[in-house]
């Protein structure tokens, strides 16, 4: 059976502990029917933003680690088949990474030293070498092994250490009468010669280090002796010498021809988008692939490419382009799970798409275990019944139903938790509000909307203190301007709502702010901001209210 396909569960950006506990949950539930059906699926719990406080405590209190951080979904080149082509040593010789290519089909090489890429040999280089007219001095110049030299001429070391490398001398060919060798071999030449006992004996007076002895030709015992007094090595090989000579500088190690300098290679975390430029201006066959710690993992070509498989994507309590994970329009979106109004994601193919008008998410994915018959463990019941306590501020929003209510009781029971002082902790942990900076509290909940080519923001921190709700607005405002610029958007809000008293002070920047919020409700607006009495839903209640007066 082969590996699972990897489906990501992720909640909206900036997330709640709504969203975080909605992934958990329903990645849970999917994966335990995947084992049910025997699917091929493996669910992964995700987020797309920082955890916040009051999910930090629930998480915590049940035991449960933060779902994995994605900030962009696009394509990577971890998602393409990496060709797994063994990385070979620098000193192995060109003859036989050549052998290696054209047993596997393959025009290049990937060289490694400690697991780590040094360079790249191709069947272009080889052949370059090949075709190259080199000097005799080109196998010492590349420190070529004894090893690599008896293995290319298919020869036999039978005298001296095969260990070593031939790194200084000639190499040349004993053609002339011994008279003639005489004046042209130096001390450590290597020199290729046939059956000719003279021929031999001068080379390795000559102090030659070694004679490779073509066509098989048997080494007498005086030569084998004085061979081994004077420190000379001796090979026989079964060839010619004309084509001992031919392959003899095949044995050369391929780091001596190996690219090493400006390498192409992409790490598997790289966006596809944006290795696709650089593999169409660089010609080259076949790309290095490294993991994070620069190992070497794989080659892919172009081709590959064409066997992309986009990433798998539920979203859950969330339906909207301004909220999605960066890169969601080059996913598979399989599942939508939301209790939101409908927003404006567009997919390729039809999905299951499950929208219920109850106060939280989690309360939807709790009764999709109830209808599978799956058992809620208590770590998930917890983390259920935090969102639903969350997203309805303990029942007091009006977005809460008595469904909201019923489950969250149920819940709570596995959970084997008091609704009251848990929920009490649970927002006390989110709305220690001093001790933050304006980033941390404005990111814990903010969420972009469009309608009508006009943008906004609306951001919320729920309390049960109101004064530590308002020590937050000095902090506020500077860093709403920024926000507001960055996103350009039109109109900023930001709901600072005091769970107790069933209202939000309201913040905001924008021209048509205080046209569109004295028109949306009874109230006036002073020096950016507005009490609104009853008003504790985002969803519900401000963001309706704001779009029924947009143009």
């Amino acid at each position: 059976m082969g590996a699972k396909k990897s489906v990501y569960v992720i909640g909206h950006k900036n997330p709640d502990t709504d969203s975080v506990c909605s992934a958990i949950s329903y990645a849970y539930l999917k994966n335990e029917l995947n084992e049910r059906d025997g699917g091929d699926f493996q669910y992964i719990p995700t987020r797309n933003g920082h955890v916040n406080e009051e999910t930090q405590y629930v998480l915590k209190h049940f035991g449960v680690k933060s779902p994995l951080y994605v900030t962009d979904i696009r394509p990577q080149v971890s998602d393409i088949e990496i060709r797994k082509t063994e990385g070979i040593p620098s000193d192995l010789s060109l003859k036989k990474a050549w052998d290696i290519m054209r047993a596997a089909h393959i025009v290049s090489l990937p060289i490694l030293e400690d697991e780590e890429l040094a360079g790249i040999i191709t069947i272009g280089d080889i052949a370059y070498s090949d075709m190259d007219v080199y000097d005799n001095m080109i196998l010492s110049k590349a420190s070529t092994s004894f090893k690599n030299i008896v293995e290319t001429i298919d020869g036999e070391m039978i005298v001296g250490d095969i260990d070593g490398c031939f790194d200084e001398g000639h190499v040349l060919i004993a053609a002339a009468n011994p008279d003639m060798m005489e004046g042209y071999i130096e001390p450590m030449d290597m020199v290729i010669l046939g059956n000719r006992y003279e021929s031999q004996l001068c080379a390795i007076e000559m102090d030659a280090q070694c004679i490779v002895v073509c066509m098989g030709a048997t080494v007498s015992k005086t030569i084998r002796k004085l061979a081994k007094e004077r420190g000379c090595r001796v090979i026989v090989s079964p060839y010619d010498t004309y084509t001992v000579a031919r392959l003899i500088n095949h044995s050369m190690p391929v780091r001596y021809f190996m690219t090493k300098e400006n390498l192409i290679t992409f790490r598997t975390t790289d966006y596809v988008d944006d290795i696709q430029e650089i593999m169409a201006k660089r010609r080259f066959r076949d790309f290095p692939i490294t993991d994070l710690q620069g190992k070497y993992i794989g080659m892919i070509s172009r081709r590959n490419l064409l066997d992309l498989e986009r990433k798998k994507l539920i979203l859950v309590d969330h339906n909207e382009k301004t909220q999605a994970v960066d890169g969601f329009e080059e996913a598979d979106i399989l599942e939508i799970i939301d209790h939101h109004r409908l927003g404006n994601i567009e997919t390729n193919t039809p999905l299951f798409f499950r929208n219920q008008p109850v106060g939280c998410t989690s309360t939807i994915i709790a009764q999709m275990y109830m209808e599978n018959d799956v058992t809620i463990p208590p770590h998930i019941a917890g983390l259920m019944c935090s969102a639903i306590l969350s997203d309805t501020l303990m029942f007091r929003s009006p977005t809460c139903t008595a469904v909201d209510r019923l489950i969250a009781e149920k819940l709570a029971s596995i959970a084997d938790i008091e609704i009251e002082s848990y929920a009490k902790a649970m927002f006390d942990a989110g709305s220690n509000l001093r001790a933050k900076s304006a980033k941390e509290i404005f990111y814990q909940d903010f969420k972009k909307f469009n309608d009508n080519k006009i943008n906004f923001g609306v951001g919320q921190i729920s309390a049960m203190n109101k004064e530590e709700l308002s020590s937050c607005k000095e902090k506020l405002f500077p860093y709403m301007q920024e926000v507001k610029e960055s996103y350009g958007l039109d109109m900023l809000f930001f709901m600072l709502t005091d769970i107790l008293s069933e209202s939000t002070e309201l913040l905001m920047l924008g021209d048509l702010c205080k046209e569109v919020i004295e028109k949306a409700f009874p109230v006036t607006v002073s020096d950016n901001c507005v009490e609104l009495p009853g008003v504790v839903s985002r969803k519900k209640q401000l963001i309706p209210a704001i779009l029924s007066q947009l143009p």
